[in-house]
């Protein structure tokens, strides 16, 4: 006897959200993440690229706010929750950048917008957390760049470890052997309070609860601030589980 059809609301259930996204276009890793964590959620992710290819950024000192509010009125079509620009360039280059890039997009879109980097800030107050460790797949000089800009901001950067690439899309080659690796090394520093995996196209994210478990210190993904960051701002209250790391059990 042949089995009955499946409910077609089964196979393609009404998501009571939305949660939308811009993000590199040399990023291979934060829509593969993003519908993981949001999997089991009644939350759908909508996504969008910007330009950013090679080693070379043509706005090294600000965000492409142009192209960028552009993006987000692709998104606000669809009227989402909340818009993240899925990128940790703020820590770089200072995040008052952020803070202007999410209040443009709410002026323009009307729809509150979070970045990587403001969530980072609200889950460091949230864990009590102010000394951290930079790691990535970046090199050294960008790491030292981030540091500067979180000190701004009363974030003290202890100790950093990068693999010295420079070209986005290479970012996503990294393996979580080698994210280990680099958590590991800077988990000695003593006084740490966190681990900050600072690449949205290095998937940190799944190593999370593994290797807090394992270190004592709580490790926070750059593409995990943002979906975390995204549906705080969007007052979704749905959130990823423990399998994701402390991230998602914080209020912020």
């Amino acid at each position: 006897m042949a089995e009955p059809p499946p409910d077609p609301a089964a196979l393609l259930p009404s998501p009571r959200h939305l949660l939308a996204t811009i993000l590199p276009s040399a990023n291979t890793v934060v829509e593969r993440s993003t519908i993981a964590m949001l999997g089991s959620l009644p939350v759908a992710p909508l996504f969008t690229r910007m330009a950013k290819r090679g080693a070379t950024d043509p706005f090294p000192d600000r965000h492409d706010t142009d192209a960028l509010l552009e993006a987000a009125a692709l998104l606000a079509d669809a009227r989402p929750d909340a818009i993240v620009l899925s990128a940790g360039k703020g820590a770089v280059i200072g995040l008052d950048h952020d803070r202007a890039l999410v209040a443009a997009i709410a002026d323009r879109t009307g729809i509150p917008a979070d970045t990587p980097g403001l969530a980072l800030l609200r889950a460091l107050r949230a864990l009590g957390a102010r000394r951290i460790a930079l790691i990535g797949p970046h090199d050294a000089a960008y790491n030292a760049r981030a540091a500067r800009g979180l000190a701004a901001e009363g974030v003290e950067t202890l100790a950093e470890a990068s693999l010295g690439l420079t070209d986005n899309l290479s970012f996503a080659s990294i393996g979580c052997e080698a994210i280990a690796a680099m958590a590991r090394q800077v988990a000695r520093i003593p006084s740490l309070q966190a681990i900050v995996a600072w690449n949205t196209n290095c998937a940190a994210a799944p190593l999370a609860a593994q290797l807090e478990a394992e270190l004592g210190l709580p490790l926070l993904d750059a593409t995990a601030l943002g979906i975390w960051g995204g549906l705080g701002v969007g007052r979704i209250r749905a959130r990823p589980g423990s399998h994701w790391g402390r991230l998602f059990g914080l209020e912020g």
